[in-house]
């Protein structure tokens, strides 16, 4: 493929910076918790379900817990020795204490070493569950291999999983590879997950674990129609963010919308809360072998495509290195970006060359998500559909990964069958017949687009020595990124984090971080 003639010594630099940026915050979440990373303890434990007035069972546990216990230890010991006490499994034991006939602070009959080796044997449960979906993830791709990159991907978002089901069993018969539910509006806010199927949302379909695996079943039947495999996506972004990554590998989910800022910027969720439940996260989709996709096209949608650019590749490059500090791999990585250039400009479409061939130098190996147009869409549908077919050229050509389907009613409705089945025929026309174009041309060294990802990657290393004086939590708080100012203190969800004291104990956590990625 063509090549841009960028400096290797200056992307060198960036990266050494973006990770200077990321070990600062790493060290605050690494001596914080909060109580949706608690939560997810239970969860990979066990402890599934409602009580009786519907409240989830981990909300519930977390909350008596908080009641009597010192919170800086975590709640993994607690049940733990709650477990020894009922003798049942841990779903029993969570729904005893929920109706009270066991708690968290009873008569203490066991000694430490009792306690830590039935917490050990509740890691290995937890642990072998996440080792369990990678496996059965690798086995369907052996029988039904991934097609070639870019990766068609298409949105449902009925607000009803069985119709999200019929829709998306007919998206892939019209050729999407990946198929994306789309969760209702504002569940980032809610501070619990929803428990079972549903057929009411609001722009989107609640994430819940039940409706994972409704649709994946469904796509596993239409894999096997198929004869390739068909990745399913949601969302893992919000006030549960780890929860619904251990909800999602449970239920072998390939992708999550998973973003170190997004919720910061966009849904005003306290950032120290944030960076720590991503982190939890992340290290889940590492060992799940789950892909993360971030969202720096976010920041286009607020800002300036062109003035903005450089926020989004140094966002690109803070991202890859938090994602690096927990495990995550190459191919794990659908770093994000976006085609949103103001189409009046002249040269729009070179500018976007530019910064779509530099995203894919600068992360070589990784399956970059490229979002198609939306903010200059109209109600001219056929003037929307020629953007979408650039914003295909420019997919095919510079190699991106996950190719969001660019859909022509984007400014009119929430997109028809009929719509989609549109896009996805114009994604193919482009992708079969400049398939090999990448490999045919080359870029003029003092030409405009390599001059432009130039001046890109200058303004990228400028504002990442600027964050590395002031660190990544100011620069958020003076809106830096986004043009979106939030305060350190500020923000949902703040309340729910504590400070790791001597006795904190997390083994789940603890055994990920030592293991890293395993190597089939």
């Amino acid at each position: 493929m063509a090549k841009l003639p960028l400096n290797q010594e200056q992307i060198d630099r960036v990266k050494d910076l973006a990770r200077t940026v990321a070990d600062d915050v790493q060290r605050f979440f690494s001596r914080h918790s909060s109580i949706s990373v608690e939560r997810t303890v239970l969860r990979l434990y066990g402890v599934d379900g409602v009580d009786g007035e519907g409240i989830p069972l981990p909300n519930r546990l977390v909350d008596l817990w908080r009641e009597d216990n010192d919170i800086s230890s975590g709640i993994s010991r607690s049940f733990a020795r709650a477990v020894l006490t009922s003798g049942k499994d841990p779903q029993t034991t969570a729904e005893l204490i929920c109706r009270g006939k066991i708690t968290f602070n009873g008569p203490n009959k066991f000694s430490d070493d009792a306690i830590k080796e039935k917490e050990g044997e509740l890691v290995k449960r937890a642990v072998a569950a996440l080792d369990a979906t990678r496996k059965r993830k690798l086995e369907k791709i052996e029988k039904h291999p991934l097609p070639k990159q870019p990766w068609r991907y298409l949105i449902v978002a009925t607000g009803n999983v069985y119709e999200d089901r019929i829709q998306a069993r007919s998206a892939v018969m019209a050729g999407a590879d990946i198929i994306a539910q789309i969760r209702s509006t504002a569940q980032s806010l809610l501070d619990y997950v929803p428990y079972g199927p549903t057929t009411e949302g609001f722009g989107g379909t609640f994430a819940t674990q039940a409706n994972f695996r409704i649709m994946r079943d469904a796509l596993d039947e239409a894999s096997e129609d198929q004869g390739r495999y068909i990745r399913l996506v949601n969302y893992s972004s919000g006030l549960c963010m780890a929860e619904i990554a251990a909800c999602a590998a449970l239920e072998d989910l390939d992708i999550l919308l998973n973003d170190s800022m997004y919720g910061i910027l966009f849904r005003d969720i306290n950032m120290k809360r944030t960076f720590i439940d991503q982190y939890f996260s992340r290290l889940i989709c590492s060992r799940a072998k789950i892909i993360i996709n971030t969202g720096e096209d976010n920041y286009l949608t607020t800002a300036d495509a062109i003035d903005q650019a450089y926020t989004v590749t140094a966002s690109q490059l803070i991202n890859e290195a938090m994602a690096r500090n927990a495990l995550l791999t190459d191919d794990l990585l659908g770093l994000g970006h976006a085609f949103e250039i103001n189409p009046q400009i002249e040269n729009a479409f070179l500018y976007e060359l530019a910064h779509a061939q530099l995203a894919r130098q600068l992360f070589p190996e990784v399956p970059l998500k490229y979002m198609p147009p939306t903010r200059y869409k109209s109600t001219d549908i056929f003037y929307s559909h020629a953007q979408d077919t650039l914003f295909n050229l420019a997919s095919v050509l510079t190699g991106q990964g996950i190719h969001l389907a660019g859909i022509l009613t984007e400014a009119i409705h929430n997109p028809f069958m009929q719509d989609r089945y549109l896009s996805l025929r114009s994604i193919d026309y482009v992708f079969n017949i400049a398939r090999g174009l990448g490999d045919e041309i080359e870029f003029k060294r003092n030409g405009f687009i390599a001059g432009r990802a130039r001046q890109v990657l200058d303004e990228t290393e400028s504002f990442l020595k600027s964050i590395h004086e002031t660190g990544l939590m100011e620069a958020i708080s003076r809106g830096q990124f986004a043009g979106i100012s939030r305060p350190v203190g500020g923000g949902k969800g703040l309340d729910g984090v504590f400070e790791k004291g001597p006795a904190y104990s997390n083994p789940i956590m603890e055994r990920l971080e030592e293991d890293g990625v395993l190597h089939e």
